[in-house]
C-alpha cells in the first residue's frame, strides 16, 4: 500500500470511530503478545512470544480508567494503561491462565508441555516471579492447554494431546485425574463447564466431554461435519445447576466455518454459517471464537487477518449460509504504517470484557493492544 493511500485510509478510519466506538483506547507492547488473560475486573496480563527472546515479557496491566466513566469518552488514544506487575520468562509464552481466587498464573509455552508456575506479587512487590515447573510424565514437542480449575483445591487441567489429559494440584503438583483414551489427536482448547465436568476440543474439531465421577470417563460427543485441516472452540457456559455439561459450542475451522452446538444435543450442530474472511495469515495458530458473556447470541471470530469480527447467531440456520459480521474492529491493520517493515499485522488474541457487553480487548502481530467498545449502529436503526 502507497504512504499516501494508507494515511488516507487511517484519516478515515479515525473519523469513522467517533461513531464506531463508546470508547476505544490504542497501546504498543514492545513485543507482541499471543495471550490476554483477565486477573480482575480491571485488570490483565499479557506476555511475549518471540521464539528467538530469552527475555519474553510478563506484565499485568490495570484497564485505563476512562473504560470505567459513565460518560462517553469518544475515541481516546493515549497510552493510559497502567503497568502493575512484571516478570521474564525465558520460554516464549503461547498459553496463561490465571488461576481464580489466586494471585496464580500457569503458563505454556509451544516447544514442549512442561508448564510454569508464576506468582504475581502483592501491595509490597511489583515483580511476577517464577514459583514453579509441573513436568509431565510423557514430555511431547508440543505445547500444552490449560484451564484452571473451578474445585476448592486450586488446579489446572491440561494436555497437549487427548490420550495425556490430566489434572494437577498446583500446590502438591499431584494428579488428581487422568484419562483413559489412547487418542494422540491434538488439544486446541480446555474448558472446565463445572467443578468435576470439562469439555476438550481436537484440533481435528472433535468434542469430548468427561465427568471425572463417571467410571466411563471421556466421551467423544461430536465430530465436525465441515470442512478445515483445525479447530477452536469457544464455550458459553449455561446456567443449569441440574445438568452440568449444559452449554453452547462454537467451533471455528481454519476454513473459515462455524458449528454451533448445544451441548445437550451435541450430535448435529443447532445452527452455522459461512465466514466471507481473506487469509492474511499463513498458518491457523491464531484462530478465535469467543462468546460474549453479556450479549445474548453474539459471538467474535479473529486470526485470519487484522480485523476482529463480531457477529449475531440469532438467524443462522442448521444449513450454512454465508454470515456478515454485525461489527468489525479493523484498528490493528493501521496500527503502523507499510514503512515500518512489520508486514501486514493480524491478530493474535482477543477476549470480551466479563460484565461490560460490548468492550472487547484485542492484540495483533505488530505488538497492538486495543480495548474497545463497539457501537451496535444496526440496533440503532431498528
Amino acid at each position: 500500500m502507497e504512504p499516501s493511500v494508507y494515511e488516507d485510509e487511517v484519516d478515515d478510519w479515525f473519523i469513522e470511530s467517533l461513531h464506531l466506538y463508546g470508547d476505544l483506547h490504542l497501546f504498543e507492547l514492545q513485543d507482541p503478545t499471543r495471550v490476554i488473560e483477565w486477573t480482575g475486573g480491571k485488570s490483565i496480563c499479557v506476555a511475549g512470544y518471540g521464539a528467538s527472546s530469552t527475555r519474553n515479557e510478563i506484565l499485568q496491566l490495570a484497564l485505563p480508567q476512562k473504560l470505567f466513566v459513565k460518560e462517553n469518552q469518544g475515541l481516546c488514544p493515549e497510552r493510559d494503561f497502567k503497568v502493575e506487575h512484571g516478570g521474564f520468562s525465558d520460554t516464549p509464552i503461547d498459553c496463561l491462565k490465571h488461576v481464580s481466587g489466586t494471585r496464580t498464573l500457569v503458563s505454556s509455552g509451544p516447544s514442549d508441555n512442561t508448564l510454569h508456575i508464576w506468582q504475581i506479587g502483592d501491595e509490597d512487590s511489583d515483580v511476577i516471579r517464577r514459583a514453579g515447573v509441573i513436568e509431565p510424565e510423557v514430555r511431547v514437542k508440543a505445547g500444552s492447554r490449560v484451564a484452571s480449575g473451578v474445585s476448592r483445591t486450586p488446579c489446572v487441567l491440561h494436555a497437549s494431546r487427548i490420550k495425556d489429559l490430566q489434572i494437577t494440584e498446583l500446590e502438591s503438583r499431584r494428579v488428581l485425574y487422568s484419562v483413559a483414551a489412547d487418542c494422540a489427536d491434538r488439544v486446541s482448547g480446555l474448558e472446565f463447564l463445572a467443578a468435576d465436568v470439562f469439555l476438550v476440543c481436537a484440533d481435528s474439531g472433535g468434542l469430548w466431554l468427561c465427568d471425572v465421577r463417571d467410571p466411563a470417563g471421556l466421551r467423544p460427543t461430536a465430530t465436525p461435519e465441515g470442512q478445515g485441516p483445525r479447530w477452536r472452540m469457544g464455550v458459553k457456559k449455561g446456567h443449569s445447576h441440574v445438568e452440568a455439561a449444559s452449554g453452547t459450542v462454537a467451533r471455528l475451522s481454519s476454513s473459515c466455518q462455524v458449528l454451533v452446538t448445544d451441548l445437550r444435543s451435541p450430535r448435529s450442530p443447532m445452527c452455522q454459517a459461512r465466514l466471507n474472511i481473506h487469509h492474511d495469515s499463513p498458518s491457523a495458530d491464531f484462530m478465535a471464537v469467543t462468546w460474549a458473556p453479556a450479549l445474548d447470541d453474539c459471538l467474535a471470530v479473529s486470526g485470519f487477518d487484522g480485523a476482529v469480527r463480531v457477529y449475531e447467531t440469532k438467524a443462522w440456520s442448521p444449513n450454512a449460509a454465508e454470515a456478515e459480521p454485525l461489527f468489525v474492529h479493523k484498528g490493528h491493520s493501521l496500527s503502523h504504517g507499510p514503512e515500518s517493515g512489520r508486514g501486514a499485522a493480524v491478530v493474535t488474541t482477543h477476549v470480551w470484557h466479563p460484565w461490560k457487553p460490548r468492550t472487547v480487548l484485542s492484540a495483533a502481530t505488530n505488538g497492538s493492544l486495543h480495548v474497545w467498545d463497539w457501537v451496535d449502529n444496526q440496533a440503532r436503526g431498528r
